[in-house]
């Protein structure tokens, strides 16, 4: 099978996995990876028998290298993906796109000047459970979409290093919201803060609301001490609950309940297959760097929105 060579830039909690999918993938080729952190680079390169590097510079300029994750921290995200982009590879980068909208708009344009694949990693949208919740809302199954709330709930993780619960965790349900109702929010109305955490914000509120009078909502924190990740979207004819972990659904009508079956995937290796095939053929990712932005401008505009206590109206 014809291959592509690839590396991952930030080999820590997240980006382990990417190596360890790249490295299953029969589409791809694990050449390198980089981390500031000399030591645990090499220990991973020793793992897998490849290249080790401390500067992504250096590993963006082999040529049998064509493609790169980056799952760096978030605010090396920008200078990261320019880079890559710049040096003519394909680029997986994890959410969020970047630290800020402009950033964010920098990248977008770059790729498409430079004519490669940039694809933003909201796994939410290849987990298998989302997917069949899609297709039965498009398919009328639910009836008319009225509303959808997810709640993403945990302590606060370790792994955190720059960023808040909105950038972080939010910001994937901002963009299941956006693929579920398959258009653009018209405002948003949020109410963010912290509570036990000083640093970042660690809980956060936010309504979005869309033409014909669809709302959505998201809670999201870093306060319970169970993990939650649940979806409930409600139709005119019955409502769907989602486990995002254990990708199950549930049905509710007026007179029953059913649980729809579908085989359980994981959604990284799903995730890194896709852009794979979008590197190996030339396609458009459907996730693609202006879906990044896109939520990336909401996340901002519900910050605005809890710092001036008012809907912000968006234009996406």
């Amino acid at each position: 099978m014809k291959k592509r060579g690839v590396a991952v830039i930030g080999i820590g909690f997240w980006g382990r996995n990417h190596v360890r999918i790249f490295s299953e993938l029969p589409e791809t080729e694990l050449k390198a990876v980089c981390d500031i952190n000399e030591e645990r680079a090499a220990t991973i390169a020793k793992q897998y028998e490849i290249d080790a590097y401390t500067d992504s510079k250096k590993l963006l300029k082999r040529e049998d290298i064509q493609a790169v994750s980056i799952c760096t921290w978030t605010t090396t995200h920008a200078t990261e993906a320019v880079n890559a982009i710049k040096a003519g590879k394909d680029a997986l980068v994890e959410k969020p796109i970047a630290s800020t909208v402009q950033e964010a708009k920098k990248i977008v344009k770059l790729a498409e000047k430079k004519n490669t694949v940039l694809m933003v990693g909201f796994i939410e949208r290849f987990n298998k459970g989302v997917q069949a919740a899609k297709t039965m809302v498009d398919k009328d199954e639910i009836g008319t979409l009225v509303s959808a709330t997810s709640k993403r709930v945990s302590e606060w993780p370790e792994r955190i290093g720059d960023v808040g619960v909105v950038k972080d965790t939010a910001i994937h349900d901002i963009d299941v919201m956006r693929y579920i109702f398959e258009e653009e929010p018209t405002a948003v109305f949020a109410k963010i803060g912290n509570l036990r955490h000083s640093k970042y914000e660690d809980y956060a509120q936010i309504m979005l609301t869309f033409e014909g009078g669809k709302t959505a909502f998201v809670e999201a924190n870093w306060l319970t001490p169970y993990k939650t990740r649940t979806l409930l979207v409600t139709g005119s004819r019955a409502i769907l609950n989602l486990n995002y972990l254990t990708q199950e659904i549930t049905i509710e009508t007026a007179g029953q309940s059913t649980t729809p079956r579908h085989v359980w995937q994981e959604p990284l290796k799903l995730e890194l297959q896709h852009f794979a095939d979008c590197v190996l053929n030339y396609k458009t990712p459907t996730v693609s760097g202006t879906d990044g932005l896109k939520a990336l401008q909401i996340a901002e505009a519900a910050f605005k929105s809890s710092t001036q206590n008012r809907a912000i109206k968006l234009k996406l």
